[in-house]
């Protein structure tokens, strides 16, 4: 079973704890874009559900040489 994160947690782990302490987080959580589960009155994230938001939304560089809008012959 997943370990479950507290937000600060999660803040730490995605880079934000420093710029926006639990905002950035939290607005995830209220805009229902991260999954989370309701422990009595607290939230937690699956270690596993932040491992898959960084995934999804990781950048993958291009081809080297291929160039936007080119054309293959």
């Amino acid at each position: 079973m997943d370990r479950l994160l507290t937000v600060r947690e999660v803040a730490e782990r995605l880079g934000t704890w420093e710029s926006s302490k639990e905002r950035f987080v939290r607005r995830l959580i209220e805009e229902r874009r991260i999954e989370f589960v309701h422990v009595g009155r607290l939230v937690r994230i699956r270690e596993s559900v932040v491992t898959a938001y960084i995934e999804a939304n990781t950048v993958r560089p291009l081809a080297r040489g291929r160039r936007l809008g080119a054309v293959a012959a």
